[in-house]
């Protein structure tokens, strides 16, 4: 179809716990509408799936075993993400754990004071993903009092597996957007690129810098998402699986990527890796932009 004829319409919904929204370019409102829903059904799928917070969903099933210590045997899908979370293991030098979440027992951001020691020594004897065995039928937990945790990954599979759906139902320009995880079908139909705003770490309501995609995702992640300030100091909730307390280092990193999923676990990792996350995206070789705790910004977008 002629980009003349084509309109864009907008579907905003929630998923994950976040505002989401759908934009496609398409000839009439109800085939966008046909697509949207197809695409949102997945995304609902995948939360209840993988969400940590249903009792019926496989992370659930998972979880319940990974509690007491046992064998779970794994569907083919959660053998790929489980996988590609043992890549970002790999890569990170194991700061990059699903085994962490356990974590958040100790940090209630709401409750604005800081854990005892005591009880992050306790709960990191249920951290490390080197005590799982995972093959591609199963999945084996060592040590009874673990969990797993999809965070940086999960959102991110489901924007990517959105805009595949949205590209095999003939949409060539629009994109997915869960929570500020974002992935770009295709430009504008006159061929603009889509401009992405991206959030100032520290400055409400402001930006710190806009990005033109024409493909691709965008990704970001900061201790803005969930925080608090004790005496002075900010504890945000990356949550540095080997010492369990927060990162200090970067505080805002966005990246682009092919994939939303690769975009979401950079950021992640650039995160845990503080202070030497800067090398390491340079290293990577994928557009990105960071801020430091010192409010130094840098990085390459283009």
């Amino acid at each position: 179809m002629t980009p003349m004829l084509l309109k864009l319409y907008r579907f905003p919904f929630r998923a994950m716990g976040s505002p989401c929204e759908i934009q496609l370019y398409a000839g009439d409102k109800q085939s966008a509408q046909c697509v949207a829903d197809k695409a949102m059904a997945d995304v609902w799928l995948i939360e209840a799936r993988y969400s940590r917070y249903r009792e019926d969903s496989v992370l659930s099933a998972i979880n319940h075993v990974a509690s007491k210590g046992g064998v779970v045997p794994i569907d083919e899908e959660t053998a790929a993400l489980l996988h590609y979370a043992d890549t970002c293991y790999q890569q990170s030098n194991g700061l990059f754990d699903i085994t962490s979440g356990v974590l958040r027992g100790a940090w209630d951001f709401k409750a604005q004071t800081l854990p005892k020691k005591a009880v992050i020594k306790q709960l990191l004897r249920g951290v490390g993903w080197n005590k799982v065995q995972l093959s591609s039928t199963h999945i084996a937990f060592k040590n009874a009092g673990m969990q797993l945790d999809f965070g940086g990954i999960g959102k991110e599979y489901a924007v990517d597996r959105a805009a595949v759906i949205c590209r095999e139902q003939g949409i060539e320009h629009g994109l997915v957007d869960l929570g500020g995880d974002i992935k770009i079908i295709g430009p504008h139909p006159d061929g603009r690129p889509w401009s992405v705003g991206l959030r100032h770490p520290r400055k409400l309501g402001a930006l710190l810098a806009n990005v033109n995609v024409y493909e691709g995702a965008v990704a970001s992640s900061g201790d803005y998402e969930r925080c608090m300030v004790v005496n002075g100091q900010r504890y945000g909730h990356v949550i540095n699986p080997k010492t369990g307390w927060p990162v200090n280092g970067l505080i805002g990193v966005t990246v682009l990527a092919r994939q939303c999923v690769i975009a979401g676990s950079a950021c992640t990792i650039a995160m845990l890796m503080e202070k030497c996350g800067k090398q390491w995206l340079n290293d990577l070789g994928v557009p990105h932009i960071w801020m430091d705790s010192q409010g130094k910004v840098g990085g390459q977008l283009n």
